[in-house]
């Protein structure tokens, strides 16, 4: 019989309490292994620990829907809050897995009988203590970002990955001098075909955004207000703002206290269970293995944390579901928006299949005649294909691939 509530133990100055199911993250992962375990056991008591102060939001709206017509109050998270406690701001510090027990920084302690790493991962930081620079990852980062972006400024973006080209976009259309520095030669220049990923430059370009590629900031000083960055190629730049994306680092640094077994994100069985099984993880932190591409990944987009949270709920209430989930990817950049399943490398064989070059089409990443990724450029409606394909033996190669998904559009 399932322990459906919580046990408290009263120690002075000290909280403890119980619960059957405990999730450290209260970010998309967490919340998806809500329903995960909501699909199995409807009333057993639920405790979320996050360190965020604000209740579990969407953060993929931070770089894409807000800067657009979508209302605020649409980036929080809905899930059912019935026999769930939700404790914001609050850091967890030390996992006790032999006792089924977690401490936070204020020394309060919760048991669990199942519990699930959710955290996430940290903003990678400048090397330089500058006030005032936004590391773009949570929500108070969109709402400092969102007060400075008044029409007229002047912001620095630094990164021309995901983040950094989402958020050079939305602050474009705001009204928002944009200034984007990265090291790669294109925008996307890691995943992209180079043709598409230089024309990507030429959009940005067109729009009015200042993109200076293969260059690096040597140094930034300044504060609030006033911004002077100097670039390895010698430039200087004067703005208002300057934000960062990337990347992330992972917080791994929980499973590693508590011996947990990590290799590029914690290490995972397809049940999602870590190395001690009464501890699951799911998200971006995760290392697993995919049958579909034969090897382990570990992925940091919203399809992956959806899916695996939810997984990892199912798993924690008492079933056995494996992870098997090849998860997609998605990005918009000012009217292009693109969907990718797979490994994407810029480095990888490439056969493009274009309806409309640069515009609509399809790009499959090859590796040894099997399809290792395929992207779907303003392609929408083909993630199974793509993914079949990915599973598919082969060989394959420009002959059979071009017109393949794009014959059944």
């Amino acid at each position: 019989m399932k322990d459906r509530g919580q046990k408290f133990c009263s120690v002075p100055g000290v909280s403890m309490k119980h619960y059957p199911y405990l999730i450290i993250g209260g970010g998309i992962t967490g919340i998806a292994a809500v329903r995960g375990i909501r699909k199995f056991d409807t009333d057993g008591s639920i405790g979320i620990i996050s360190s965020e102060p604000h209740p579990p939001y969407k953060r993929p709206f931070l770089s894409k829907a807000l800067w657009k017509q979508t209302k605020f109050s649409k980036v929080w998270l809905a899930y059912d809050k019935s026999n769930i406690e939700l404790h914001l701001s609050t850091t967890v510090t030390r996992i006790d897995g032999r006792q089924r027990q977690v401490t936070d920084q204020q020394g309060n302690v919760y048991s669990y009988d199942r519990l699930l790493l959710a955290t996430g991962g940290t903003a990678r930081h400048l090397p330089w203590d500058v006030e005032g620079l936004i590391y773009f990852r949570d929500l108070d980062d969109y709402l400092r970002l969102k007060e400075l972006a008044q029409e007229g400024r002047h912001i620095a973006v630094i990164g021309g990955g995901f983040i950094g080209s989402e958020i050079a976009a939305s602050l474009n259309m705001t009204g928002v001098k944009v200034t984007m520095i990265f090291p790669e030669q294109s925008i996307g220049g890691r995943i992209f075909p180079k043709a598409l990923a230089e024309s990507i430059n030429d959009l940005y370009r067109a729009r009015g955004v200042v993109v200076l590629t293969g260059d690096t900031p040597e140094s930034i000083t300044g504060n609030a207000g006033a911004y002077e960055i100097r670039t390895g190629t010698g430039k200087t730049i004067h703005a208002d703002g300057v934000v960062a994306g990337i990347g992330i680092e992972c917080n791994t640094q929980l499973a590693e206290q508590a011996g947990l077994k990590v290799d590029n994100g914690i290490v995972v069985n397809e049940f999602l269970q870590s190395s001690d099984p009464k501890i699951y993880a799911a998200g971006d932190i995760v290392n697993f293995f995919n049958p579909a591409l034969a090897e382990r990944m570990r992925v940091e987009h919203e399809d992956n944390a959806n899916v695996m949270g939810e997984t990892a709920g199912c798993n924690m209430a008492g079933e056995s579901i494996k992870y098997h989930h090849l998860p997609f990817f998605y990005s918009d950049m000012f009217d292009l928006g693109y969907e990718a399943v797979g490994r994407l490398d810029a480095g990888m064989e490439t056969v493009e299949d274009w309806h409309e070059p640069y515009s609509k089409g399809v790009v499959y990443y090859l590796q040894a005649g099997r399809v290792r990724g395929v992207l779907l450029w303003n392609f929408w409606g083909h993630m199974d294909e793509a993914r079949e394909l990915i599973a598919a033996e082969g060989p394959f190669n420009a002959e059979n691939l071009t017109g393949r998904i794009a014959s059944s559009a």
